[in-house]
């Protein structure tokens, strides 16, 4: 008796797009992380405590000297704050995955089928979301406190979607630091050593035009004052498309130049 084989039908190889699997990918290691910090609340704290004592020293204790009265300093301080907390949490992503290399988990990933740079989207997604946490928390206590503004809705998503975008980009220039840094105290003393002088050399707490001359021309061109302007206009009225298109343009540099260095030394790293 013989047997007839019929040849095989053709296998049609679907291809793969290489970004969409990155992105799902690192939405995926973002949920992990953001599922980690609900079950372990006390990771919050830093991006809600901090800033909150930050308003509360500022507003009622240089709020008489610098504007005449607390409550008027509020409404000018807390946009500001706003965009320094993130500025001063967005260190903590590079603190966190250098402390994540030295524990070897990033050595689990790498075994996994998925893209390199997922687990870096990842770390960064998660901390975006305790970032938005942090705004929502300062914006409801600065209510509290006094702060009105007559901005609609759009306008406050508007202000938290250029604080992210910053953060964004900050986050990428922290990560590449983490790759270099080994040690997770010495990214957090190299990333002080950043933060300072863009927070407190910035519009954030006075107006620019305070300032002496010579740190004027600083203050005017640093990122987090065009990002703090952009949002006190939103939230308070004034210009608000020239800083807001700075803040966007620089960031949109940072994530161009950084994100791909810091993808690059993940990889010679790991």
């Amino acid at each position: 008796m013989t047997t007839t084989l019929e040849p095989a039908a053709p296998t049609t190889v679907v291809p793969t797009r290489r970004g969409s699997s990155t992105l799902r990918h690192g939405a995926t290691l973002a949920w992990r992380g953001i599922v980690k910090t609900v079950h372990s609340p006390e990771a919050l704290l830093d991006v809600t405590l901090q800033p909150v004592v930050f308003l509360l020293l500022f507003v009622y204790v240089f709020g008489g000297a610098i504007a005449g009265d607390p409550a008027t300093y509020l409404q000018f301080a807390l946009p500001g704050v706003l965009v320094q907390t993130v500025v001063f949490a967005s260190a903590g992503t590079g603190v966190g995955l250098a402390d994540d290399l030295k524990t070897g988990i990033f050595d689990r990933f790498r075994s996994l089928p998925i893209s390199r740079s997922a687990p870096l989207l990842g770390a960064i997604g998660a901390d975006l979301a305790r970032y938005v946490t942090s705004g929502l928390v300062m914006l409801a206590f600065g209510a509290l406190l006094g702060f009105r503004s007559d901005a609609g809705p759009l306008a406050f998503v508007a202000a938290m979607g250029l604080v992210m975008a910053l953060a964004f980009a900050l986050c990428w220039v922290f990560t590449a630091l983490a790759m270099v840094v080994r040690d997770p105290r010495s990214v957090q003393g190299l990333g002080a050593l950043i933060m300072l002088p863009i927070t407190f050399g910035s519009s954030v707490f006075v107006p620019a035009d305070t300032m002496p001359s010579w740190l004027r021309g600083f203050v005017e061109v640093n990122p987090v004052s065009k990002a703090a302007d952009a949002v006190r206009g939103l939230l308070g009225g004034g210009p608000v498309l020239g800083p807001a298109t700075a803040t966007l343009v620089t960031s949109a540099v940072v994530v161009a130049v950084f994100a791909p260095l810091a993808v690059a030394l993940y990889r010679r790293r790991t």
